[in-house]
């Protein structure tokens, strides 16, 4: 069943979420048991719940995010530096991934994880490009069960060898963590991280479990590395690519920089709730290229009668974000790129506004929703702030898709960048 109309949609997360909460898992996230550790592809029940509850509270609470705003300021600093220090073009989605990967790196495990020196890291960023493109092929085997155990196209053998790779760099970083406990050894910081938070994790009633167990850490780490890179460096790729073919655009988004930032100082996040034009940016941004198209994949718990009609349970239910952000019943000139369409609106993404989707919306809803709003903010401010972008010549922009878990660019956007600011990172 697929859902791809804002009123179908308000019907399903309003009076149907329950029904429709659980997930179906594809062939690839089963390689290592991936699925049974999933918050992402874990099937509804206890574990999911506490699962989901334990990542809300030690990771993703409010005060917890507002806590990281220094991190975050760290590494969009680190990502201006290696852009200052490029001569020519830059691709820019691979600049923003580095720096969303090494945030995700400081709040899991307090240290950054890719460099340039690094082999460790650049072992971990090429099996991560591979899993998330593995993931992404259409599987024939998802849609013929029969040959699931012969796995014709080589999807889950690949899952099996990638995943393999990225979890034991991740056990390595548990591993060690673990012994410095057991011996008291006192780390650089203080502050507890993620990881630490799992290791030191005891269950304390019956919908928890004593304690989480080795594998399923591994995990949950690696995962957060999955949902926070690809979506984040895809949305401000777009954003950018959408701002370069609408000149009036990124000249308002400038200008409101100019006005609100001026020329002196850094974008700082407090800066951004006066910054309407850019928020409008975003959202238009999400509107037209959601970074994941179809959401992921949900699965009816029991027969449910849904508009009119009777869905068996076993269902597998996709929700068209992309059909529904073009829909010209919800929008006004739905394929222009308009961020003014969002100026005075009170239509945000956090679930609610049913023509606006990229998070989803119900029990499921993208559980990092508030630091992914945080850090495209201040990334995709900065990138404008401090740097004038200009096409490389001859070369046109192609806006072509390139359709797997995640909505790419089929042509990775590169520009060129002129320094604004003379300041330091």
């Amino acid at each position: 069943m697929v859902v791809q109309s804002a009123n179908a949609a308000e019907q399903l997360f309003k009076n149907h979420d329950l029904a429709f909460c659980d997930r179906k898992c594809p062939l690839a996230l089963t390689a290592r048991d991936y699925n049974k550790g999933s918050l992402a592809m874990g099937q509804y029940g206890s574990y999911w719940r506490f699962l989901r509850r334990l990542c809300t509270m030690e990771l993703l609470v409010n005060k917890r995010i507002n806590e990281m705003a220094p991190l975050r300021r760290k590494c969009v600093d680190a990502m201006l530096r290696r852009i200052e220090d490029e001569q020519g073009a830059v691709n820019l989605a691979q600049c923003v991934f580095l720096m969303s990967f090494n945030l995700i790196g400081n709040l899991v495990f307090s240290r950054d994880l890719l460099d340039s020196q690094g082999e460790e890291g650049k072992e971990f960023f090429d099996a991560m490009g591979k899993i998330s493109e593995l993931v992404g092929k259409p599987n024939i085997a998802d849609s013929i069960p029969l040959l699931k155990c012969l796995d014709p196209q080589g999807v889950k053998r690949g899952m099996n060898e990638n995943l393999g790779k990225v979890m034991k760099i991740v056990g390595r970083f548990v591993n060690e963590r673990a012994e410095e406990q057991k011996t008291g050894m006192k780390r650089v910081t203080n502050c507890k991280d993620f990881l630490d938070v799992l290791l030191e994790f005891e269950g304390q009633g019956k919908q928890e479990p004593d304690k989480i167990s080795d594998h399923n850490i591994n995990i949950i780490l690696l995962e957060m590395f999955m949902a926070g890179s690809e979506t984040t460096s895809s949305t401000i790729e777009w954003a950018m690519s959408e701002l370069l073919r609408s000149p009036m655009s990124m000249h308002k988004a400038k200008e409101e920089l100019d006005a609100v930032v001026g020329p002196n100082r850094k974008v700082e996040e407090s800066d951004i709730d006066d910054l309407p034009y850019l928020q409008a940016v975003v959202k238009e941004t999400l509107r037209l290229h959601p970074a994941v198209p179809l959401l992921l994949p949900r699965n009816a718990l029991e027969d449910t009668k849904y508009m009119e009609y009777h869905i068996p349970k076993g269902t597998q239910v996709y929700v068209n974000v992309w059909a529904i952000g073009r829909d010209p019943e919800s929008w006004d000139e739905p394929l222009c790129f308009k961020p003014d369409r969002f100026i005075g609106s009170n239509i945000d993404f956090k679930g609610q506004n049913f023509a606006l989707l990229p998070f989803g919306s119900g029990r499921r809803i993208c559980v990092g929703i508030s630091l992914a709003q945080c850090l495209v903010h201040l990334a995709l401010a900065s990138l404008l702030h401090t740097f004038d972008w200009n096409l490389v010549p001859d070369q046109a922009l192609d806006m072509s898709e390139r359709v797997g878990v995640s909505l790419r660019k089929l042509v990775p956007l590169e520009a060129t960048p002129n320094q604004r600011l003379n300041i330091s990172y």
